[in-house]
């Protein structure tokens, strides 16, 4: 009976707590609540000084990480986030950007924000600075972080193998799944009664 009543009170309560974990913003809600969402690259390539010293929410996807004198620097491909950091897709929006992580901060390890990976920053607009990108100049804007989100890394499902015109079971023995799909032996030989 005690064991019920318990389990009665722990189901509302474990769901009330993931509803709320699933709507917990990624960066801090005081940077989201002052920031701009989704920066006009090209616009702040055009007008740098209207934008600068403005707080803003952005996505990426990290081209490189690199340590330069003010810090580490990470490289990103532009991807646009909802109201709450979360990124709206995988396709880019295109345009890139720099986001400096001060030293006086704290340390970004290469190797964990690393090529591929996404990340959601919450930075303060500095600037542009002119940069190689392949064999042409281009104007990076550079955002200098306040908060970061690094996002969990995707990883290649696994589908079971194909073996011919049917899916089965991967494993032939003793059985295979289902015994009779691929097997042309029971379609032709008569059967004493039908199942």
């Amino acid at each position: 009976m005690l064991y019920k009543l318990s389990m009665r009170r722990l189901l509302p309560l474990s769901l009330l707590f993931a509803v709320l974990l699933s709507c917990a913003p990624v960066l801090r809600q005081d940077l989201l609540d002052r920031a701009a969402i989704n920066p006009p690259l090209q616009d702040m390539q055009a007008n740098p000084s209207a934008y600068k010293g403005r707080l803003f929410v952005l996505g990426g996807m990290i081209v490189q990480t690199k340590f330069v004198p003010r810090g580490a620097q990470i490289e990103a491909v532009y991807i646009p986030v909802d109201e709450d950091g979360d990124l709206k897709s995988t396709r880019y929006a295109g345009g890139r950007y720099l986001a400096l992580y001060p030293r006086d901060i704290g340390f970004l390890e290469p190797e964990i924000y690393k090529k591929d990976r996404r990340i959601t920053i919450a930075g303060e607009f500095i600037g542009i600075q002119t940069g190689k990108l392949d064999e042409v100049e281009y104007p990076y804007p550079v955002f200098e972080i306040r908060d970061i989100h690094l996002w969990e890394e995707e990883r290649p499902y696994y589908y079971p193998p194909y073996y011919g015109p049917h899916w089965r079971y991967p494993y032939s023995y003793p059985y295979r799944y289902p015994f009779w799909w691929d097997d042309p032996f029971w379609m032709s030989r008569p059967y004493p009664y039908w199942w």
